[in-house]
């Protein structure tokens, strides 16, 4: 009985050390094996709006090159900063984009999403708000402009996406929130745009010109730069808001050009009203026959050195920069009269003045 059992014993360890010997192939043929495949939930709402928003918008976005770039040359890795991003104006086919993407470039080329390149030509630009309009090959096929939206209602913490071409990667989709609102942004003309938008959606080069568009997948904005010490996003991007946007673009597509609204003053630095306590904008002098002059503006009286008049005001809004006043000339548009409170020796005096093109006017 005692030796029956010692035998089924030494089969059953027998047996076990098999198995122990035998578990690493087994294990490799079983891992060699596909895995089942999980069935998914639905996709979160917000998901469904970013695919929504990209598939219906991203066919109308396009990538830019000047005449030094290649689109070719992106499979060498070779990113020019000459290339940019641009979207679809209007049914007409017109492309907005950033000044800066097209400044210094003598043959343009535009790539639509499907692959194909065109020839464009800047038919427009105004590097005062960084905006430039093309116009690409006639007989050319193009997509549907994109839906434009507003800036003036926006608020802080909604959604923002940006769709371009960073570093020359066609399509790309970042997602976002604005991030503030008001921002001043210089441009290369010498201005500010204001009211610019703040996003933390990734802006990177090669984003330039792109739409920044609300979770309707409206335009709200034409992304243009980013803050960033080593050129590649931080999580700080900037786009002009489309308001600004919508009213400089007909101005291009018309006249090739955009009206510069001023009363023809030139001012003083803005280090030199802050070390004399002046918080305004301070007129050295007016330009002869400027509407300033017909409106009895003074500047600095050269001959005792002492300050003339300071801006203080426009309609109402106070001034304390150059930029707070161009930003309400802007609003009132050439044509039409600003009101500027102007303080002289201590006093405040309202002084209506005509607001005129200073770009064809000398100063």
């Amino acid at each position: 009985m005692r030796d029956r059992f010692t035998r089924v014993a030494v089969v059953i360890l027998i047996v076990l050390l098999a198995v122990i010997a035998a578990q690493p192939y087994v294990d490799r043929v079983l891992s060699g094996t596909p895995r089942p495949v999980e069935a998914r939930g639905d996709l979160a709402d917000s998901e469904r709006t970013a695919i929504e928003i990209f598939a219906r918008v991203s066919p109308s976005v396009v990538q830019v090159a000047g005449a030094r770039s290649s689109f070719s040359g992106l499979e060498q890795g070779q990113i020019s900063r000459q290339t940019g991003t641009g979207f679809i104006w209007d049914s007409a086919g017109h492309i907005v984009t950033n000044n800066h993407v097209v400044e210094g470039a003598g043959q343009l080329m535009v790539q639509l999403s499907t692959g194909r390149v065109l020839r464009a030509q800047a038919i427009g630009t105004a590097p005062n708000y960084d905006l430039a309009v093309l116009r690409v090959e006639r007989g050319s096929a193009m997509p549907g402009p994109v839906a434009i939206g507003s800036s003036a209602d926006l608020k802080v913490g909604q959604w923002a996406f940006a769709i371009g071409n960073p570093f020359g990667l066609d399509e790309s989709l970042t997602t976002g929130v604005i991030s503030a609102l008001k921002r001043r942004l210089p441009t290369t003309g010498g201005r500010e745009v204001s009211n610019a938008i703040q996003t933390d959606a990734a802006v990177n080069p090669g984003n330039s010109g792109g739409p920044l568009l609300d979770s309707s997948g409206r335009v709200i904005g034409v992304t243009t730069a980013i803050l960033s010490p080593s050129g590649a996003n931080s999580g700080i991007g900037f786009a002009i808001p489309i308001d600004v946007v919508n009213r400089v673009v007909p101005d291009l597509i018309r006249n090739g050009r955009v009206p510069m609204p001023g009363i023809g003053i030139v001012t003083a630095n803005e280090g030199v009203a802050a070390r004399l306590g002046v918080e305004g904008v301070i007129v050295v002098r007016t330009a002869p026959g400027s509407p300033a002059a017909q409106a009895g503006l003074q500047g600095v009286n050269t001959a005792n050195g002492t300050v003339g008049d300071v801006i203080v005001a426009a309609n109402g809004k106070p001034v304390r920069r150059l930029a707070d006043l161009s930003d309400q000339l802007d609003q009132t548009g050439v044509g039409n009269s600003v009101e500027l409170s102007v303080q002289r020796q201590g006093r405040t005096r309202a002084v209506r003045v005509q607001v005129a093109d200073v770009s064809r006017t000398p100063s």
